[in-house]
């Protein structure tokens, strides 16, 4: 859910901080106020596109970011995180998009920087933003298929069939490669045989590349190593002169000075510490002299075998990054021999799968046979648990809208059969049998349409809220946000939008910006949203309202003034009957 929404120099916005909580959340405000501008800073944070128009005047940059509580619950969110090595802090996600004059923009979560898609991607799992054609995941059939499955209970058992339809396609297309001509497989073998030989006979060892490496430079440079090596034990422990030595002597002439004055003491023991840190270092370093040791030829041997893996890193470690599902990892990341040693891997594992007789291949055509006829029953069921499912789904949908003051709409859900194929099976794609699609018919007399082709603002809204009271309790977006979802309703109808918008409240956090009184008195968290001037500049700004300020504001909406009796009183009236008492 959202938590804080912080907007700088957007538009009439300056600085403003707005908190909200679950359930209802309603802003309110005379026309022009800024509504409309923190929704669209909204929009902007969900993704939408954005010019440099939207900043202040005088500023050089917009920024709008947000605190986005995940649930535990919505897996894609987790998911989705893990997968870009990003997680939630405290449960929260902490999300920044900004725009320069210039019209560059830059996109935050969790200081990882996105692409305006992964953005709208990562807000699309968490935020519906209705009445606006953008971000509206109902709009789109791909989640047509997610929602049916959700409001029926059928999640696993789709995913379920999504393993079996990914295994049917693997054992296809081996089968396909083990069906290529005689002759093609093995020149293919000859070939992967020859490089796995080649491999196995260089035996690369991981890392050994860059041990050469660093070998072949100490030999090349010898003479001048051996040289700086015995200068620097000259110098350390060898000699009147050395350090060690001189520190020896100090330490003896300080000790005897300590003995007369003990301020000197603390000296002392630094010098003393240092001496011994001179002791192993002059270990170390004779150790290291009296190990230096100078083969004729091996450098020759070196460079050889630095040849050998260069020529294998050429021929095999290229083709590994391409053959290997990991890609950049396998020719990037790794080192010269592992991609070496890739390759050989994915070279033998062919060889087996070309090496593969006419047993293995009647084999997978009866697996492949098993799974169909497996496929074909999981889908059918499928479909008709989806059937019955589609049926329940548009009653309820209907239902609320009759409530919603659409009472001669239709809406229809549509899962139809793919068909089948010229052997008779069922065409299933990875999550069955079925073409899953929502359709309204918004007047009488015209057929069902796309939901997309519903052209009304507040019918769309409208539409949006009865598909989200129906499937409030399954759908894993969390946070829903609503405008001009009173766009031409009034009366009972505006009591039943209230009604719903509070029904869903119960399940997930609403943000909705209305006129009407009806509908702001069941908000759980009631915003004004005003325009004021300071300093010669308009400004917009928010502030939560209760108790009186809330009772003048539901007055305001009723009737223009705030201050007239008849007004406050009705106000009074609908906030005893239909507000929270806290």
């Amino acid at each position: 859910m959202l938590e804080e929404l912080s907007i700088r120099n957007y538009a009439l916005i300056d600085n403003l901080s707005i908190s909200f909580e679950n359930g209802l959340n309603i802003l309110t405000g005379e026309t022009g106020a800024g509504k409309s501008i923190i929704v669209g800073s909204l929009s902007f944070l969900l993704g939408g596109k954005a010019d440099a128009g939207v900043i202040r005047t005088g500023s050089d940059e917009a920024s709008v970011s947000a605190v986005i509580a995940i649930g535990k619950g919505n897996a894609d969110v987790l998911d989705w995180l893990t997968a870009r090595d990003m997680a939630a802090e405290d449960g929260a996600v902490v999300v920044r998009r900004s725009l320069k004059q210039s019209g560059r923009s830059s996109i935050y979560a969790q200081n990882v920087p996105l692409t305006r898609g992964e953005l709208a991607e990562l807000m699309g799992m968490l935020f519906d933003l209705h009445g606006q054609h953008d971000h509206e995941s109902l709009m789109r059939r791909d989640t047509h298929r997610r929602c049916l499955d959700r409001f029926a209970g059928l999640e696993e058992a789709a995913a379920a069939f999504n393993g079996l339809f990914l295994s049917l396609a693997e054992k296809k297309k081996a089968l396909e490669f083990s069906l290529d001509s005689q002759r093609n497989r093995e020149e293919r073998i000859e070939l992967l045989s020859y490089a796995v030989e080649e491999i196995a006979r260089a035996a690369p060892r991981p890392g050994e590349t860059r041990e050469l490496e660093a070998e072949a430079q100490r030999l090349a440079s010898f003479e001048k190593l051996s040289r700086e090596a015995a200068a620097a034990a000259a110098f350390l422990f060898e000699g009147e002169a050395s350090v060690l030595s001189l520190t020896r002597k100090t330490r003896a002439s300080l000790d005897a000075a300590a003995a007369m004055d003990e301020s000197l003491a603390g000296i002392g023991k630094r010098l003393e510490d240092l001496y011994y840190e001179a002791e192993d270092l002059s270990g170390e370093l004779r150790e290291y002299r009296d190990g230096l040791s100078y083969e004729p030829g091996r450098l020759e041997e070196v460079e050889d075998r630095l040849g050998l893996l260069y020529r294998l890193k050429k021929k095999y470690g290229a083709r590994a990054a391409e053959a290997g599902s990991g890609g950049a990892e396998t020719g990037g990341s790794r080192g010269d021999e592992e991609a070496i040693l890739a390759y050989k891997a994915e070279a033998e594992r062919e060889i087996e799968v070309l090496s593969q007789s006419e047993e293995n291949r009647e084999k997978l055509k009866a697996e492949i046979a098993g799974l169909e006829k497996e496929m074909a029953g999981k889908a059918a069921e499928l479909s008709a648990r989806r059937e019955e499912a589609s049926l329940r789904l548009g009653a309820e949908v209907n239902a609320i809208l009759q409530r919603l003051g659409m009472p001669k709409s239709r809406f229809a859900v549509n899962a139809a059969s793919k068909g089948r194929g010229p052997g008779g099976n069922l065409i299933c794609g990875p999550w069955g049998a079925d073409d899953v699609e929502f359709l309204i018919s918004p007047n009488p007399g015209e057929p069902l349409k796309e939901l997309a082709r519903v052209a009304s603002g507040g019918e769309l809204s409208r539409v949006m809220l009865a598909i989200k009271t129906a499937l409030a309790r399954s759908d894993a977006i969390e946070t829903l946000v609503f405008d001009e979802i009173d766009a031409g309703i009034g009366g009972e109808v505006a009591l039943a939008v209230g009604e719903y918008l509070e029904k869903i409240g119960e399940f997930k956090q609403i943000f909705c910006v209305t006129h009407l009184a009806s509908i702001a008195v069941r908000a759980d968290n009631h915003i004004k949203v005003e325009k004021k001037e300071a300093a010669g500049r308009t400004q917009t700004t928010v502030r939560l309202l209760s108790g009186k300020e809330r009772r003048e504001e539901i007055a305001r909406m009723l009737a223009g003034d705030s201050a007239g009796d008849a007004a406050l009183a009705h106000a009074g009236d609908l906030l005893s009957k239909y507000g929270k008492k806290r």
